[in-house]
């Protein structure tokens, strides 16, 4: 076991710890030069980077959700054949499109049939 004297402090390390403790600092600098964490020693940079973040992920929610909804809603419209429901949207329909003609349509409604 070759021991060697340590420059800056007085202990004594092995060849083999040496190359860890020469391993260790090559891969903590080029960790220092990977783009995570310069972006976390800038506080600015950090704050662009997570209000770009937030805002493009509500964005994508508003889109995604007014999809679905869109589909559901459409897809929930021809369910005329339900009873219950179908009598349900197609009043809810009329409500929200007047011009809408239809069976429901509140020029066609008799509410005796």
């Amino acid at each position: 076991m070759k021991l060697k004297k340590n420059q800056q402090d007085s202990e004594f390390l092995t060849q083999d710890q040496t190359e860890t403790l020469a391993g260790l600092s090559r891969e903590l600098h080029r960790l220092n030069r990977h783009r995570f964490i310069r972006m976390h020693n800038s506080l600015w940079r950090l704050l662009t980077f997570n209000f770009m973040r937030g805002m493009a992920f509500g964005l994508g929610s508003v889109v995604g959700a007014t999809a679905l909804l869109s589909v559901v809603v459409y897809w929930l419209a021809h369910l005329d054949w339900i009873p219950l429901i179908g009598d349900w949207l197609g009043q809810l329909a009329d409500q929200i499109d007047p011009n809408r003609q239809g069976p429901y349509s509140t020029d066609n409604y008799n509410p005796d049939n």
